[in-house]
């Protein structure tokens, strides 16, 4: 059973008040009368609901979501005033790509949660965007369908998942698009081969499981960070393209856990910059000074998730000018940076 599934932590007062709050929501439990919750994206995703009913409000998390796959998030007929969902990609793949724009923010916990009166929070728990959701119905129950602008099918998007994943943890498997070929069949076939799978294994329920432990092990091909700190380091890099850099950020590195970036191809250098946040997002500092980690190679960078191929000017584009570091990878199978205090 995933950690997920579980609700270790949860106090019986809270899943006493989230039941509650759930009966309001169901007159009876016929057969397939569930709420499912289906990712149409490339990326796995950890998921929260949110129910809203005559002014009592809860929230239950988190959900993991694998690519072309659905879970049922609640069972029993639902008939709430508001169904609301957050979603965010696992932080291995740097900023959330889910394209929600969110109107409602409801109370969301770092591990398994359940929250009533999920208006107000106390530490740890934390604020986060809800996006009201109208789910289908189909002869399974009520269907919520999370997707991004590439329009995958269920296929195409569990293809595209394993292309992504595939690719961070050092394997050709590029384009992601979520098509099938030779090219995506080869990286497959390596993966297997270098993790002793037999052939059938991609098509399994863990197959997911086992690519996202292998992106977030340290590099034995390409590039990854590692935090050897107590703090969680968001990081950024830079990649040499077409006569110019570009930098990307923002990647969560949580204490102790290592994240390889998506960084295309395989370049000669890359430029690489770590800062150690608070859990209120601001950065830990040291005396006068901040906890992070870079160089002498001036590139730009901005407070928000940026993706940034102009680093000319930096302030006149009223973006940040950082140091990051420059790491050579010439001559190299894999490089990994350990952020230590």
């Amino acid at each position: 059973m995933r950690r997920s599934e579980r609700t270790r932590g949860i106090g019986p007062a809270a899943v006493t008040a989230w039941a509650a709050l759930a009966a309001l929501l169901a007159t009876t439990i016929p057969a397939h009368a569930d709420l499912s919750l289906c990712n149409r994206t490339s990326f796995v995703l950890r998921a929260a609901l949110g129910i809203e009913e005559k002014g009592a409000t809860a929230t239950r998390g988190w959900f993991r979501l694998d690519p072309g796959g659905c879970r049922t998030v609640m069972q029993g007929v639902v008939s709430a005033e508001k169904l609301l969902v957050h979603a965010r990609a696992l932080p291995l793949y740097g900023s959330s790509p889910v394209p929600l724009s969110g109107q409602a923010d409801l109370c969301i916990g770092d591990d398994d949660f359940i929250l009533a009166a999920a208006r107000g929070c106390r530490p740890p728990n934390r604020l986060a965007r809800f996006t009201e959701i109208a789910p289908s119905q189909t002869e399974a129950g009520k269907v919520a369908t999370l997707a991004e602008e590439a329009e995958y099918s269920d296929e195409q998007a569990r293809r595209a998942g394993i292309q992504r994943l595939l690719v961070i943890a050092g394997y050709d498997a590029s384009p992601i698009d979520g098509m099938p070929g030779p090219k995506t069949d080869a990286a497959v076939g390596k993966f297997l081969k270098d993790h002793d799978l037999p052939s059938d294994a991609a098509g399994a329920p863990d197959f997911f499981d086992r690519l996202v432990a292998a992106a977030t092990s340290p590099a034995a091909t390409g590039f990854s960070w590692c935090n050897d700190t107590g703090f969680t380091v968001m990081a950024a890099y830079g990649v040499d393209e077409k006569g110019g850099i570009r930098t990307r950020g923002w990647f969560r590195v949580s204490p102790g856990k290592c994240v390889r970036p998506d960084v295309s191809g395989t370049p000669k250098r890359l430029y690489s910059f770590g800062e150690a946040v608070e859990p209120d997002g601001r950065p830990v500092r040291r005396g006068t000074d901040t906890l992070r980690w870079g160089g002498a190679t001036t590139l730009c960078t901005r407070e928000t998730t940026f993706e940034l191929a102009d680093q000319s000017d930096c302030a006149a584009a009223g973006l940040d000018a950082t140091g990051f570091a420059a790491v050579d990878l010439a001559g190299r199978t894999h490089a990994t940076i350990r952020f230590q205090d």
